[in-house]
């Protein structure tokens, strides 16, 4: 069930934040720490022991990068949700990490009842982005992409029921849940729909839907 424990891993090579998060986490009867790594050899390792509901994920450690953790466990097709938590706001990190498939990301700065809330929508199965990151993000598909217009797009029923799930935030697996239908059969039509909009990522979709007016 969406409601039950979630149960996240935490990786990040900074042992005072990590304790921080640790001690954050713990404040949420929802959540639950099962493991926490300090770099991404050994993070990808309990991932794979452990398979954690969540992966909380820093982008800038020594050796294995976040973003290279990242790549490895998408492609690995973890049904972990990842949701990066780092220092950095830049338009190359917010986008190359949303493009390589993280279900989130979070700003270390933010107020720690923010990233809270944050968590507990990424365990209900929902995107999880801080406001300046989704700025940031709508921000840089202004300026560097050029998608289609809404009435060049022929999408199917099923195609545009998929969609407003996606601008609201919902994962595949919360997608397969409402219209019951098989979260393979979902990934699928998420990536007709990624390939008729000339899009890289789901969050990009989402950001497209909810300008041209796609909501559940």
């Amino acid at each position: 069930m969406l409601d039950d424990i979630q149960t996240v891993l935490v990786i990040d090579d900074h042992p005072l934040m990590r304790k921080g998060i640790l001690q954050l986490i713990a404040m949420e009867a929802s959540l639950r720490v099962v493991g926490e790594a300090g770099d991404g050899q050994q993070g990808l390792a309990l991932a794979r022991q452990l398979q954690p509901d969540l992966i909380l994920l820093d982008l800038n450690m020594r050796g294995t990068s976040g973003q290279e953790l990242l790549g490895i466990l998408k492609a690995e097709d973890h049904d972990a949700r990842v949701i990066v938590l780092t220092v950095s706001d830049s338009e190359e990190d917010v986008v190359g990490a949303l493009q390589a498939g993280a279900d989130g990301y979070l700003l270390k700065d933010m107020e720690p009842e923010d990233v809270l809330n944050a968590l507990r929508a990424a365990a209900q199965g929902r995107m999880a982005l801080s406001e300046r990151v989704a700025a940031i993000l709508a921000d840089a598909l202004r300026h560097q992409s050029q998608p289609k217009p809404a009435v060049s797009v022929k999408l199917t029923d099923r195609e545009r029921e998929i969609l407003s799930r996606i601008a609201a935030g919902h994962s595949n697996k919360l997608i397969a849940r409402e219209l019951k239908i098989a979260e393979g059969t979902v990934k699928v039509h998420v990536k007709h729909l990624l390939r008729k909009l000339d899009l890289g990522s789901r969050v990009e979709a989402a950001v497209w839907a909810v300008r041209n007016g796609f909501r559940t």
